[in-house]
């Protein structure tokens, strides 16, 4: 038997999941709950993990599994028609190309997203420019919206569970939340993937890693190219 909060934030836990790929971060959770601090957040993930409903990955910090769900628990009913967008062109300094017809594979229930190339979770490097492949990825992972899709590489976002060689799923926009974790373009040459922030005036691109500094521009500096909505990673 769950109290009101543990199954409050296995919820929200499983729905992140389930929409981005990875964990959500204890500020996330902190706040999702309502909670003045991450102590408590750390007394349910460990209720929860003693009662069976989560697991907490080893050599991974914040990395959780959902293991089970409430019996009483009831999946929202699936959107029907979905018809998800794809872009194809250019992220970065050069304009990116007018989405073109979704390209859908019925059969396996996925659907064609470009790969931009790479996008830098450590020092940011050169604009991503070029579609150099596609990849197929699930309906479920995508929602509404235009997507592409970019490779990992560094370090800097390991406690968001985003791991040097992933592949990022990315929904095209240029507006962001805060505590997003986004595509951010940094004066028209410099491409990250970092979690989104204000400060002030200003926006703050802060790392998943406590060997990175979180950078601060004015906000005439830093366009948001887009969100996480979703990883892939391959096992060798």
């Amino acid at each position: 038997m769950l109290t009101r909060k543990q199954q409050e934030l296995l919820l929200f836990i499983h729905e992140r999941m389930k929409e981005s790929g990875v964990p959500p971060s204890f500020d996330e959770m902190k706040d999702a709950l309502d909670l003045a601090s991450k102590s408590g957040i750390h007394r349910l993930i460990t209720a929860l993990e003693e009662r069976g409903f989560i697991r907490r990955l080893p050599n991974r910090a914040r990395a959780l599994e959902v293991i089970k769900l409430p019996e009483s628990y009831q999946p929202p009913a699936p959107r029907r028609g979905f018809s998800p967008s794809v872009i194809e062109g250019s992220l970065g300094k050069v304009p990116p190309a007018k989405p073109s017809a979704p390209v859908m594979e019925e059969e396996t229930g996925s659907a064609s997203v470009p790969v931009m190339g790479r996008i830098a979770a450590g020092v940011p490097i050169s604009a991503i420019q070029n579609n150099t492949h596609n990849i197929s990825v699930p309906i479920e992972m995508l929602g509404t919206g235009e997507h592409y899709a970019l490779e990992v590489k560094g370090d800097s976002m390991i406690e968001a569970g985003i791991l040097d060689g992933d592949t990022v799923i990315i929904r095209n926009g240029s507006s962001a939340t805060p505590g997003d974790i986004v595509v951010a373009l940094v004066d028209d040459e410099e491409a990250t993937l970092k979690r989104f922030r204000r400060k002030g005036a200003s926006i703050a691109l802060e790392a998943a890693n406590p060997a990175y500094e979180t950078r601060i521009f004015g906000p005439d500096r830093v366009k948001i190219q887009g969100k996480l909505v979703g990883l892939i990673r391959r096992y060798h």
